[in-house]
Parts: structure tokens; C-alpha cells; sequence
């Protein structure tokens, strides 16, 4: 069913192993769910930028032997949610690389695209860093029955 027909959340949910082939598995995943569900190539575009960036973290700085990350996608008709759950509960922080540094600027991207982002202990351990993006694209003239 398309995304301006749907009056909930869409959710597309998987847990990964942190290892640095996931990613393009994650983004892969996104643009399926996120074409299958009717989103525009603009919002689908910048939801696998954000999901990307935000696993490439977990996978690089919150990485522990054994354990696995998750990423939730939802979506409603304005409003994409995406989530990476990680065994740490380190808070991530925007860093200010400079021109000839080659890494820290995931979190800057994804402050760029997203309305709001943040991060949340969980209460089993660890701890989920998420991103709200809003949703350019068709279903977006349509009022949000569900809100994220």
C-alpha cells in the first residue's frame, strides 16, 4: 500500500553484526522499504545518507565483541524515523574536523538533513541515536494521522 494511503507508521526493523559490510546492506534495505512504501528519491536519498552515517558510528565507536546493533525505520505521511541501537552508552557528539581530516563529519550530515536528532539510554543497556527527517515528498500534503 502506498505511503499516502497509510493512516500508521510503517516500520522496517533489522538487527545487524557490527561489521563495515553492513552498511551497504542497511542502505540497500532503506532504499527497498522506503521505494516499496511510495517515498520520494529525494527522501529516500537522505534517509540512507542519515541511516549510513549513524550505523558507520555504531559500527566504528560503539563496536563490542559479540554484541549486535539494530536499525528501525518508520514512516509516517511527513515524517521518516531512523533509529541505530548500540550496546553503549557513550553519547555521540558532533565534532569540527578540519579541511584535511578525512572522518568526523557523519554527525554534521546527518544535523544537516535531519529536523531534529538526538539519543536515548535504553533501559536494557546501551543506547539508541536517532534522526527525524520530514518528508518532502508525495503523502506529505496529506495530514499525519500518527505523529513521530
Amino acid at each position: 500500500m502506498p505511503l499516502s494511503e497509510q493512516p500508521l507508521a510503517l516500520t522496517w526493523q533489522m538487527d545487524f553484526t557490527p561489521y563495515a559490510r553492513c552498511v551497504s546492506l542497511v542502505r540497500k534495505q532503506v532504499v527497498r522499504a522506503m521505494t516499496g512504501w511510495g517515498c520520494a528519491e529525494d527522501d529516500t536519498a537522505a534517509a540512507v545518507l542519515i541511516s549510513s552515517e549513524l550505523v558507520t558510528n555504531a559500527i566504528e565507536h560503539a563496536h563490542v565483541p559479540g554484541e549486535r546493533f539494530g536499525i528501525t525505520l518508520a514512516v509516517t505521511r511527513r515524517h521518516c524515523l531512523i533509529e541505530v541501537a548500540d550496546p553503549l552508552t557513550t553519547a555521540p557528539w558532533i565534532t569540527s574536523p578540519s579541511l584535511d581530516d578525512e572522518h568526523g563529519r557523519g554527525l554534521n550530515l546527518v544535523a544537516t538533513l535531519a529536523e531534529d536528532f538526538g539519543h536515548h539510554r535504553r533501559a536494557d543497556g546501551g543506547k539508541t541515536v536517532w534522526a527525524r527527517l520530514t518528508l518532502t515528498g508525495p503523502g506529505r500534503s496529506s495530514p499525519p494521522v500518527g505523529g513521530i
